[in-house]
């Protein structure tokens, strides 16, 4: 089976896919250079959402599913579990892929609208900890992410101890941008939200 084909089995896997996402956890997921070429192919493989198989490369499809939603003086923020695909990382020069690593559970992806218009709100950044009995089994920055099906978002692979109950802690920055006067006065400092989610591995 081709690379091709194989990253599309991995993305068809999950009947739910929101395709085009993926991050880096831990040093384990590990970048490669690519091409201009190799770029676009693996760009269109995890758009292609035809395919189907229960798993690919190691890899199990993950049901999209909301794992915590909180507001924030008018800004969801909303945290969802689904699979990972290998993604792109692109510095203004230069390209590298990053692929899922081995054990990887799901993607974290966090998205931040306005609660009353669904508008994205960009330009901030999000710290994600999980943790379970005592343990850290997460601290990381998510990757701010693009992506055709979902918009501007961050996302990042992660990894847990398999099923069970967890706490995740998401501390949202203010976005850093210039603002119109209906958000003159909120999201100026940062601000912290956790809820309890429970895990359960697909076979």
């Amino acid at each position: 089976m081709s690379i091709i084909n194989r990253r599309r089995a991995i993305v068809g896997a999950a009947a739910l896919l929101t395709a085009g996402c993926g991050a880096a956890s831990s040093g384990d997921s590990q970048p490669t250079a690519a091409t201009p070429a190799a770029s676009s192919s693996t760009a269109m493989a995890g758009m292609d959402m035809g395919a189907s198989g229960a798993s690919a490369d190691g890899v199990n499809a993950v049901p999209t599913q909301v794992l915590g939603v909180a507001q924030w003086q008018g800004m969801k923020i909303s945290a969802q579990a689904m699979t990972p695909v290998p993604f792109l990382i692109y510095n203004g020069t230069t390209m590298q892929e990053v692929k899922p690593p081995a054990n990887v559970s799901f993607h974290l992806m966090v998205l931040l609208n306005d609660a009353e218009t669904g508008v994205v709100i960009p330009y901030s950044s999000v710290w994600a900890t999980i943790t379970r009995g005592g343990k850290t089994l997460m601290d990381e920055s998510l990757w701010p992410m693009i992506s055709r099906y979902m918009g501007p978002h961050y996302g990042i692979d992660t990894v847990l101890d398999g099923a069970g109950s967890y706490t995740m802690s998401l501390l949202i920055s203010p976005p850093v941008s210039a603002r119109h006067l209906e958000y003159q006065n909120v999201w100026l400092a940062s601000h912290k939200v956790s809820f309890d989610f429970t895990w359960k591995p697909t076979s």
